[in-house]
């Protein structure tokens, strides 16, 4: 059994791991509330822009996507994959860069790329992939302009011909305790069209519906990115909110193991420097 001293030293450490993991939690639960609000808010947005759009093109005649709806035969690939800047977020980082591993062995004999949007997934994938640009501090400002930004760039890459499709792997957040890994097309669009049976409304267009057409799709591609960005970033306080719980619970249970053990060590300690006592004092009656 370990002596008394290295008992206590290690229930000191103990409790200020605890203390770390508990102040961790506190943090990424207020930022989590944000975080939520913030997704939350979105999805409605971004779905209705889509319907939207669906509905205008469903009416159109030919291509209504332009140059964004391009279909090649994929031979380079370009994967954007979203993490976190920090670590402590459970299986949050690791998911995503391992979608991003079956993803590159999907695409096998192709030309596959990596855009990371995040420290940690640029970390990890520029040792077996080829990561040709990182934007680790968009999360410092997560606004739309910013994120407009990476989109430009993104589109730019597939209408030059850079790259003949473009795959979004981010967390989507469900809820604090359940994160799930999404794959997305991001280009070129999938095919626009739905079924004009299903579309309602009789509008008067002012421009014409293909220039609200051209219009709607830089939009609806760079609220996408920004809703993925957004997704994970509120997976991610999820998670590290998640992860610090259990670990304030673990150190919680071992830090009550270890005042027992203590407690047994100095219990038997003391019964044996008693029974030296007594032996010594029945020795002397001898």
């Amino acid at each position: 059994m370990a002596n008394l001293k290295e008992i206590r030293n290690r229930i000191t450490s103990v409790s200020s791991t605890m203390q770390i993991t508990s102040a961790m939690k506190m943090v990424s639960a207020a930022k989590l509330k944000k975080a939520q609000d913030a997704i939350t808010a979105m999805r409605p947005y971004a779905e209705k822009l889509t319907e939207l759009l669906q509905n205008l093109s469903a009416t159109l005649e030919g291509d209504a996507g332009g140059e964004y709806t391009t279909q090649r035969e994929v031979k380079k690939v370009l994967l954007v994959v979203i993490t976190s800047n920090r670590g402590l977020a459970g299986a949050f980082n690791t998911n995503a860069i391992k979608e991003a591993k079956n993803r590159a062995d999907y695409y096998t004999g192709k030309q596959v790329d990596v855009f990371a949007i995040g420290k940690k997934g640029n970390d990890v994938l520029s040792k077996t992939l080829n990561v040709v640009g990182n934007q680790s501090t968009v999360f410092d400002d997560l606004t739309f302009d910013n994120v407009a930004k990476i989109a430009d760039t993104l589109m730019e890459k597939f209408v030059g011909g850079e790259y003949d499709k473009i795959e979004l792997i981010y967390n989507q957040f469900k809820n604090a305790a359940t994160q799930i890994v999404q794959t997305e097309q991001f280009l070129p669009l999938a095919s626009l069209k739905a079924n004009a049976a299903e579309t309602a409304g009789d509008y008067i267009f002012e421009p014409s519906k293909e220039e609200i057409v051209l219009t709607l799709i830089p939009k609806s591609l760079k609220t996408q990115l920004y809703k993925g960005i957004h997704d994970s970033f509120a997976s991610e306080h999820g998670a590290r909110m998640t992860a610090m719980h259990k670990a304030t619970d673990n150190a919680t249970e071992l830090r009550n193991q270890l005042k027992l053990t203590y407690n047994k060590a100095r219990q038997a300690a003391i019964t044996n420097e008693i029974l030296e006592i007594v032996g010594g004092a029945e020795a002397l009656k001898g």
